[in-house]
């Protein structure tokens, strides 16, 4: 599914309008994920608090959007400005590529609760797009 010019514009559009909430919008989509899709606790087994909303959840919510905001900022060229991401989480992390798809679902219901007046269906489809980019590009690696 490869990016067009306007879905670039209309991310970059949506963007510029979340910045001021990226870290929110982090921790609830990582709390999210962790409650309804259990399985994925398995990767964060060493920490000592899951429940959305833990120190921990927003504290890697928060690594988590910024990595995503980069790659908005990148988006000309995402297998790039991901590749190291891509290695780490296949190489020494060892995610199932399975879960950033499930991230991504859970970043764009928790965009769309904060902000459903910007969050048109055409946008939607744009941040969609965007987020399966995102999620091909850091399972490069698995390739």
């Amino acid at each position: 599914m490869s990016l067009t010019a306007k879905d670039m514009s209309v991310v970059k559009a949506l963007w510029g309008k979340i910045s001021s909430k990226v870290d929110e919008i982090g921790a609830e989509a990582l709390g999210r994920m962790l409650v309804v899709y259990p399985q994925t606790k398995t990767y964060f087994s060493h920490w000592s608090d899951l429940s959305p909303g833990s120190a921990q959840v927003k504290k890697h919510g928060k690594t988590i959007m910024g990595a995503v905001s980069d790659a908005v900022s990148k988006i000309d060229d995402l297998p790039a400005a991901l590749s190291q991401l891509s290695e780490l989480h296949a190489y020494k992390l060892r995610v199932d590529p399975t879960n950033f798809k499930i991230l991504a679902h859970n970043i764009i219901v928790v965009t769309a609760m904060l902000f459903p007046a910007d969050f048109t269906p055409e946008v939607h489809v744009s941040v969609d797009k965007f987020l399966q980019n995102l999620a091909w590009c850091l399972a490069e690696r698995y390739r």
